[in-house]
């Protein structure tokens, strides 16, 4: 193994950036991302930090990362949303993604929390392969939905 894992730190948010906005590009979608390094500084890095984040480094390079964040389910109690799962194109197939999975699952698990949820696009098969073979389960009859930050403002202004 030529990386390593470990727990991300200020100095690495701009590689956070840079790969979050892969991500967006390998999603397609590439000018999603509205993020800056300032907010991941403030949100990460605070006295109270929205999430926690693995990376995978190799040579002294971020090569990866794994975003997570607490949460509650009203079924299951204390629990993880895994946010991203990210390896950049040229550093894929060594393992990385996988080494970055598990510090995730061994955090949950060490941590005691009672479940780790993400989403995964559909036309991602290799991702749900590989999910589906360390025993997640992979949920057909669920959909995503989401609130932006417009439309928000709209719902609220109109239902005041």
């Amino acid at each position: 193994m030529s990386f390593i894992i470990r727990e991300g730190q200020k100095k690495d948010v701009q590689a956070v950036l840079d790969l979050i906005t892969e991500l967006a590009v390998f999603e397609k979608e590439p000018d999603a991302v509205e993020i800056t390094v300032q907010d991941l500084l403030k949100d990460g890095f605070s006295d109270t930090p929205k999430f926690k984040l693995f990376v995978a480094e190799e040579n002294a390079v971020v090569i990866g990362i794994a975003l997570f964040y607490e949460r509650y389910s009203t079924w299951k109690g204390k629990s993880i949303h895994l946010e991203d799962l990210m390896v950049t194109q040229s550093k894929r197939k060594i393992g990385a993604g996988k080494a970055l999975y598990t510090a995730v699952l061994k955090y949950a698990y060490e941590h005691n929390f009672n479940r780790v949820a993400w989403e995964v696009i559909d036309w991602n098969t290799n991702a749900i392969d590989f999910y589906k073979s360390t025993g997640a389960t992979y949920l057909h009859d669920w959909s995503v939905v989401q609130m932006n930050k417009e439309n928000l403002a709209k719902y609220i202004q109109n239902n005041q």
